[in-house]
């Protein structure tokens, strides 16, 4: 590697990118491809293979890039405590998401890293663009104040999640009573403590909407974001402003 690049890298503090997959073969190479060619160099991507039955694990283990750090659990734990046993073996200053059935932009994690820097924020997403469509997601929420909103839907797109690791380890990590939903459970918390978070305009990540875990298990999701919505967290505090920042 040229030193000009080493130097690049030494001066960008390290991202910590987790993925949980399970029978996945079909879309997982092009996931984790996607953020193998990020401008953002300095990543370690922790990769957990949950017990699949398919040749998802053979896909992942032949990625030989000193980066990929690859983990299996010997029976699927879902993918709330996968996450968190990554996170947990993370190194990274920031954790950054990925999930296996869609695409980060090239210039994802460059960008949302700077925008985290420049308006002082604990966490950030990025809107979607949705696979096979020319609709991005989320398309309206910015027109409502944080709190309504959340009370209605989640505006996050998951896979797109930028934190710092000590905000996430000081809130607990995901909550592992939410099999699903957990990451709304997650916004909540972050908001339930007055940690920062925001949408970029732009949209950086390729979404795949068509049999996943939301489009799966519907009715769960929903059971989910009602536990999560009737838990007992203080009041939002109210912020000036819209959703979306560019």
């Amino acid at each position: 590697m040229p030193i000009k690049k080493e130097k690049q890298l030494l001066n960008k503090p390290l991202i910590s990118v987790v993925m949980s997959v399970f029978n996945d073969e079909k879309n997982v190479t092009k996931a984790i491809e996607s953020i193998l060619n990020q401008t953002y160099q300095n990543i370690e991507f922790l990769i957990m293979d949950d017990s699949s039955t398919d040749s998802t694990f053979e896909k992942i283990n032949s990625f030989a890039d000193k980066r990929v750090k690859l983990y299996r659990n010997e029976t699927n734990l879902g993918l709330t405590k996968s996450l968190n046993i990554l996170i947990n073996y993370s190194m990274g200053e920031f954790i950054a998401r990925q999930d296996s059935d869609d695409e980060s932009s090239p210039d994802r994690l460059e960008k949302q890293f700077q925008f985290l820097e420049k308006k002082k924020l604990n966490a950030c997403t990025t809107r979607a663009l949705v696979k096979n469509s020319n609709r991005g997601i989320p398309l309206i929420s910015h027109l409502l104040p944080t709190k309504i909103t959340m009370m209605y839907k989640n505006p996050f797109v998951h896979g797109t999640l930028l934190i710092q690791s000590e905000v996430m380890k000081k809130i607990g990590l995901y909550d592992e009573d939410f099999k699903y939903s957990q990451d709304y459970k997650l916004y909540r918390d972050l908001l339930n403590k007055n940690y920062t978070i925001k949408i970029m305009y732009k949209k950086l990540y390729l979404l795949n909407m068509e049999s996943n875990i939301s489009s799966k298990h519907k009715e769960q999701q929903k059971r989910y974001f009602r536990l999560a919505k009737k838990s007992n967290f203080k009041k939002f505090k109210k912020k000036k402003g819209n959703f979306y920042e560019n």
